[in-house]
């Protein structure tokens, strides 16, 4: 790239690129299995690693607040990303892998909804191995307690994708490329969106 300003500009216009391919029937699913789950009077969990960790919490702090109706039952949500004394303890005793499992474990029930942001999905690996079992694992037990899972992916999507009642992926650009900052950044612009829409539904409700 020649210039900064250069970079400045492809940028703006992969943002574009992707804001218009993004499918809004997913968009439109998601938010149906989390407004459904609000109708249930029902939980919803959010987790992620890294970024997704922040988004994560993100996420449930404007599920929790932003969607605040004045004189209306409000929206039960937690992430679990931000215990770090019990996420210590757990990755000592039990791995790393099951952080969010034992979190959800005698916790999640039929109804509930589990919502994973991974850039990857579960496809993948690194040193410590396959990326973001951790979430795998906590969808699989979401799945066996019958709740839905809501997956915010990335790339192909990976296992989340596949796992998922309702699901997004941030789409490639049309050069084909995908990259990290943009698939972080996209969920969160879905997150926003998502949060003020299930705001203007409790409105109607």
């Amino acid at each position: 790239m020649s210039t900064t300003e250069a970079f400045v500009d492809q940028y703006l216009r992969e943002t574009a690129e992707i804001a218009l391919a993004t499918r809004r029937d997913d968009l439109a699913a998601v938010i149906e299995v989390l407004f459904s789950a609000y109708q249930q009077d029902r939980t919803i969990y959010t987790c992620g690693n890294g970024g997704s960790a922040a988004n994560a919490s993100h996420l449930a702090c404007d599920i929790s607040k932003f969607t605040w109706v004045e004189g209306k039952r409000r929206f039960k949500c937690t992430s679990l990303c931000d215990n770090a004394a019990l996420i210590s303890a757990l990755t000592n005793d039990v791995g790393f892998n099951r952080i969010f499992l034992e979190q959800l474990e005698g916790r999640i029930v039929a109804g509930d909804v589990l919502v994973c942001l991974s850039v990857h999905g579960g496809s993948g690996a690194d040193k410590a191995g396959p990326w973001s079992q951790n979430l795998v694992s906590a969808a699989d037990c979401a799945k066996r307690a019958e709740a839905k899972v809501v997956a915010l992916v990335g790339y192909d999507g990976g296992a989340l994708r596949q796992m998922a009642d309702a699901s997004v992926i941030v789409p490639p650009t049309r050069g084909g490329t995908t990259s990290t900052p943009h698939v972080e950044g996209f969920h969160e612009v879905y997150h926003h969106l998502i949060c003020e829409r299930l705001r203007q539904l409790v409105a109607e409700a």
